[in-house]
């Protein structure tokens, strides 16, 4: 089985009703930042697999807007692109989280059904944790706390980063492992907390999601794929003949096979081109996404390497800086403005020292199993259509792909797979 654990999430332009309508905002800000981060990302890694969780990322990072004040919360708001009413804006990651629910639910249901059938079925299961590790004694504001722990179910658990960083490290990372089945180990590397930190924001997300139709381990079988659109290499490839949803368009295929349940999928853009994947990923908008959360089904036979990913730690501080969240970084020094989280003095306020993510995904006959994990770190500065026979579609050269919610077209994770091994 496969499991998915991130900290980000993806969106859509396209209009929708019931919660996809809520969830609106939180789509659209959480697609066009991951999308943004992806490119970004890639471009610091020429040819190679990139993984993200822009659900996971927004997340955290909605955590620490929550305690900016004047240009810095103008700048993150920008930036996170998230409306200008906070009240709509939680109400939005909200119904976006109930979306979530609603996929475990109805996948536990169908579950169940097939289980009285005969045999075990495992179904969709999903985990988001959110948690503040703050200084001990530190004067965090009494409404800043209520929010994070009422709006993202964020309590706060005190630690002793001025005399223990380390131990505070591990602690924090103890955590991170425990709420994502040990998948996402050591998300903070030495050094990333020190004597000076105040306090540390961190998303966790666990996805288990088996397929609506599971492929056949008989099936699978090493075939060629063009690792980096260039190099030959074998690697094992699942086959399965069903109805996915599919679109081909300019220059490249979409495909998307359901999870258990129907409400969540995972998606694939496969360029035309071996070596197109890039020039793919700059034509990627949040109305693309948005467009392929709800493709025609036609009866397809499917190759599909096996994935298996897993990356280093992402400090994510410099891009976004790069994209125009300076002052939360103490951009220029002496910018950083949180004051709703703590008062700020001129001798000590806090500011964000960096943005530390990290994912893992497995793709198999049984489902997709990921996880991911976001933290911001705060540090203390001081002065400072049915076709009549199967369409064949070969994912054999790199792809792009992402974990989308089916109804309001929000995507989990998203990333570019050059080389599956």
């Amino acid at each position: 089985m496969s499991y998915f654990c991130s900290f980000l999430a993806l969106a859509a332009l396209l209009p929708c009703m019931g919660l996809a309508a809520e969830s609106a905002p939180a789509t659209l800000a959480t697609n066009q930042l991951g999308l943004e981060l992806l490119n970004q990302v890639a471009a610091t890694a020429p040819g190679g697999n990139v993984l993200l969780s822009p659900f996971s990322i927004q997340d955290a990072l909605a955590m620490t807007y929550a305690g900016a004040e004047g240009e810095t919360r103008t700048e993150m708001a920008r930036v996170l692109h998230f409306p200008a009413d906070d009240v709509r804006l939680a109400a939005a990651f909200a119904a976006l989280r109930q979306e979530l629910e609603d996929a475990a639910t109805t996948s536990a249901a169908i579950a169940t059904d097939r289980a009285r059938e005969g045999g075990k079925v495992d179904r969709l299961e999903w985990h988001l944790a959110n948690r503040l590790f703050g200084q001990e004694s530190y004067p965090f504001r009494t409404p800043f706390l209520a929010q994070e722990k009422t709006s993202f179910a964020a309590p706060l658990e005190q630690l002793d980063f001025k005399r223990a960083p380390e131990l505070a490290r591990m602690r924090i990372n103890a955590w991170v492992g425990e709420q994502t089945s040990q998948r996402i180990l050591d998300l903070i590397p030495p050094g990333g907390v020190d004597k000076d930190t105040r306090l540390v924001l961190v998303n966790a997300l666990y996805l288990k999601a088996p397929w609506q139709e599971p492929f056949a381990t008989s099936a699978t079988e090493e075939r060629p794929f063009q690792a980096h659109g260039e190099t030959a290499v074998n690697v094992p490839t699942m086959r399965l003949t069903k109805s996915f949803g599919y679109a081909k368009r300019d220059g490249y295929t979409a495909v998307t096979l359901p999870y258990l349940g129907g409400d969540l999928q995972f998606l694939i853009l496969l360029p035309d081109a071996p070596t197109g994947v890039d020039a793919l990923a700059a034509r990627i908008t949040p109305a693309l996404l948005g467009d392929c959360a709800k493709l025609t089904p036609r009866l397809m036979a499917l190759d599909l390497p096996k994935i298996r990913l897993q990356t280093p730690t992402l400090p994510l501080g410099k891009i976004l800086q790069s994209i125009g969240m300076k002052s939360a970084f103490n951009v220029p020094r002496g910018s950083a403005n949180f004051d709703r989280m703590a008062p700020r003095q001129p001798d000590d306020y806090l500011f964000l020292a960096e943005v530390f993510h990290k994912a893992f995904l497995s793709l198999d006959e049984a489902g997709t199993e990921a996880a991911a994990a976001t933290a911001g770190a705060m540090m203390r500065a001081s002065a400072i259509m049915s076709s009549p026979a199967p369409i064949a579609v070969e994912v054999d050269h790199p792809f792009l792909f992402a974990i989308q919610l089916r109804e309001s077209g929000a995507c989990l994770f998203l990333g570019r797979v050059s080389d599956p091994r």
